[in-house]
């Protein structure tokens, strides 16, 4: 028989904690217990008016006052594998297994490694996961908080009432857990934590693998997953590649922004899909970067305040949908980056800001955990359990959704402790320097662990300082990443091409500078998102003259981005000349396509495309300085530069020619590295680019005339303000020179 059980009033601690929801291990009070040979079964369920254990007489009595249920008795009489039907006050009865007779199930060595941050895969083990325990379906809830007094699950199946169901703490790790019978997938939830002041916070899973859409914040219980992926022979072709001999032309883009419905609603991710890959194919693209599609809940930030680090934004769908974008795009022979954030976070309150009422993604010290400028919040790269925490993060995209690489943002911000701070606003690291070593000593195994794991997949750092080896080896003393942007080479470039042609021979070395320091990294070219808003104006309105010389200014730059040293990446609407600047709230200006200087522009970027990908001396070396050769960089008075890019063996040779004024150089004399009849392969000026096709076709066959230092060379009527491009013919022969070098060129180039 029962015994009898107190009233609320005269509760014992345990049970009055758990009452109050501030126990730390709910566990220890609640569910079924046996010690000196009697039974205790306590239950705390507030919507019950009657409850029993099922298949048994046993009802167990409620504590005058309280939601709780206490029964004490023969073990017998209640199995350990019991059940419960309680009934509401409506009189309908629910069966119910209770979570508190299930012993612990995460594994200790999980935890270990978690806590030395070593466990490459935490997002499989936190966060939410079906699992089948003693023969019941449900849902494995975990997350780390450990300065919390109490952590609960909550969400509709609870009504959100964070007594209902408090989870375990495991021990000195700060994980707390715990498994919900019958719960499957689709289910809204949060976690609720009560801080060491007594204060309650309501926030996200920061493991989740999905959200709802903004303005709401629930995390969502996913099913297994059951992906029928089909590129398997993308990914082994991959993890074969030499990445730094291979043609990379990469197409950013923000899917909200990329195109629309008709009713100017967002696409969902297998439309856009589509629709992309067929768009990026034709024009020559090998890959897609997206800005960042971790969830976020602002659509200005542009996805760089992510707060959902292991979830695709449902803006376009659920998480089933990115994983048939990916393997859409792979099925059309094209890569995706995904744009990763781990400099920073936004302090939204249902996030990861002071997430257990403690500084704990981030730094207690302002001078340590603030960007200023941002508004947001730095990850404290010294915890193990944050790294683990972004560790996982990037190893969660390239393995669960087949990624090919990441771009990692703002990596100056990382390298920097006083990285836009003034005197004062900065603590310097142990020697006393502005280096943020622990940083340091993340980014180096980021790079170790994803090239380990994922061979073949690119990390890519936006970083803009002057920071040695950022894409050397980290056993050289690099940071480990396979690429970085050049952003001197676009800054420089940029502003050279903004000023009128008039006074462009006055700043030559902003074009030449740049070849000083080429190859000291692993470099790509970016005209990305960052160069068309804050009103940089877009590439075509910076371009300095009328309509036409704006057109072919812009033609000039792809061209002599596209022959450049380097690997290259063009933001959405360049690639046709968008005029006005990027505008995130709505889609590209598509009609734009239906005027000819813009198909024009669209044509030119989908042959260079093809151009740099079909000749191998255009890609092969980007990263080694035996790759390229100057012709003439000091012709600065024509405002003209010409270079040779080479491939491994040398065979392959094309020669890259550019005018960057509106004059036309007639009889232009050129040397050539060896004599034959040299062809046009494209030319920026030429009539179907919306150019004036000056001179008709440039090239033609060399003369035995030394010249720029060769002893060979060719004559060529240079169109204005144009690229042009040269592959020697292996099979014409040379002819007889047809005319005498301009006078006037000879004088200024001897």
């Amino acid at each position: 028989m029962p015994t009898g059980t107190p009233a609320a009033a005269q509760l014992p601690e345990h049970l009055q904690r758990i009452l109050e929801a501030r126990h730390h291990d709910p566990f220890e009070v609640l569910g079924r217990h046996v010690k000196d040979g009697i039974c205790a079964l306590r239950l705390f369920l507030p919507k019950a008016e009657r409850v029993r254990v099922a298949g048994t007489q046993v009802e167990v009595p409620r504590i005058e006052g309280t939601d709780l249920f206490v029964w004490e008795g023969d073990p017998a009489q209640v199995p350990p594998g019991y059940r419960l039907d309680w009934t509401d006050a409506q009189g309908q009865v629910h069966r119910l297994i209770d979570p508190y007779a299930f012993p612990a199930q995460l594994g200790d060595f999980d935890l270990h490694l978690f806590g030395e941050g070593r466990h490459w895969h935490a997002y499989r083990f936190l966060g939410a996961h079906p699992r089948v325990v003693a023969g019941v379906a449900g849902t494995l809830f975990a997350v780390w908080a450990p300065n919390a007094q109490r952590v609960s699950v909550v969400g509709d199946f609870n009504a959100w009432d964070g007594r209902v169901h408090p989870m375990r703490a495991r021990g000195g790790s700060g994980v707390w857990e715990i498994f919900l019978p019958a719960l499957g997938p689709g289910e809204f939830y949060k976690f609720e934590l009560r801080d060491q002041q007594g204060h309650t916070h309501v926030k996200i899973d920061p493991y989740a693998t999905a959200f709802q859409t903004r303005p709401d914040t629930a995390c969502i219980t996913q099913a297994e997953c059951d992906f029928a992926w089909d590129d398997a022979a993308w990914l082994e072709a991959r993890s074969q590649a030499d990445w730094s001999h291979q043609p990379l032309s990469v197409y950013e883009v923000h899917l909200s922004s990329w195109q629309r419905s008709a009713d100017g609603n967002f696409l969902g991710y297998r439309e856009i899909a589509t629709r992309l890959a067929d768009y990026v194919q034709a024009a020559g693209f090998t890959h897609v970067e997206l800005l960042p599609i971790t969830e976020h809940p602002l659509d200005a930030s542009w996805g760089y305040q992510t707060t959902g680090y292991f979830a695709p934004t449902s803006r376009f769908g659920a998480p089933e949908d990115f994983r048939w974008f990916v393997n859409h795009l792979h099925g059309k022979g094209i890569g995706v980056l995904l744009d990763w954030v781990p400099a920073h976070f936004p302090r939204d309150t249902f996030a990861l800001a002071r997430y257990d009422g403690s500084a704990l993604y981030e730094h207690e010290d302002p001078r340590l955990g603030e960007h200023k400028d941002w508004g947001t919040l730095i990850f404290n790269f010294g915890r193990n359990e944050v790294k683990n925490f972004l560790l996982s993060s990037a190893l969660f995209w390239l393995e669960e959704f087949h990624l090919d690489g990441l771009r990692v943002d703002a990596v100056a911000s990382m390298l920097y402790l006083d990285y836009s701070r003034n005197a004062g606003e900065w603590i310097p690291n142990r020697y006393g320097g502005n280096e943020n070593l622990e940083a340091v000593d993340f980014l180096r195994q980021l790079n170790e662990v994803t090239h380990g794991q994922h061979p073949g997949t690119l990390m890519i750092a936006e970083e803009s300082t002057a920071w040695p080896a950022v894409s050397r080896p980290t056993f050289a003393g690099g940071l480990g990443f396979t690429m970085k942007w050049n952003m001197g080479w676009m800054h420089d470039t940029l502003a050279y091409f903004s000023k009128d042609p008039i006074y462009r021979h006055y700043h030559h070395d902003m074009l030449t500078f740049g070849l000083l320091y080429a190859f000291t990294e692993n470099f790509v070219l970016p005209f990305s998102h960052d160069e068309v808003v804050h009103g940089k104006h877009s590439l075509l309105d910076r371009m300095p003259g009328d309509g036409w010389r704006k057109f072919a200014g812009l033609r000039l730059l792809y061209a002599f981005m596209f022959t450049y040293p380097g690997k290259k990446l063009l933001f959405q609407g360049c690639e046709f000349g968008q005029g006005r600047e990027w505008d995130f709230a709505g889609e590209l200006d598509w009609y734009l396509l239906d005027r000819e200087p813009h198909r024009g522009i669209h044509q030119l970027v989908a042959d260079l495309n093809r151009l740099y990908r079909r000749q191998r001396a255009l890609y092969d070396l980007d990263f080694q300085d035996t790759g390229f050769e100057w012709i003439d960089c000091n012709d600065s008075s024509q405002s003209v530069l010409s270079y040779l890019r080479k491939d491994r063996t040398g065979a392959a040779k094309v020669l890259a020619l550019f005018n960057f004024t509106p004059v036309p150089r007639p009889g232009y004399r050129l040397g050539v590295p060896e004599a034959g009849f040299y062809r046009e392969v494209i030319n920026s000026d030429a009539g179907i680019y919306g150019g004036s096709s000056y001179g008709e076709r440039v090239g033609g066959a060399s003369e035995p005339v030394e010249w720029m230092g060769r002893p060979h060379s060719i004559l060529v009527d240079l169109p204005p303000l144009a690229g042009v491009v040269l592959a020697r013919d292996p099979t014409a022969e040379p002819t007889e020179p047809s005319r005498e070098p301009d006078e006037a060129q000879d004088a200024d180039a001897q």
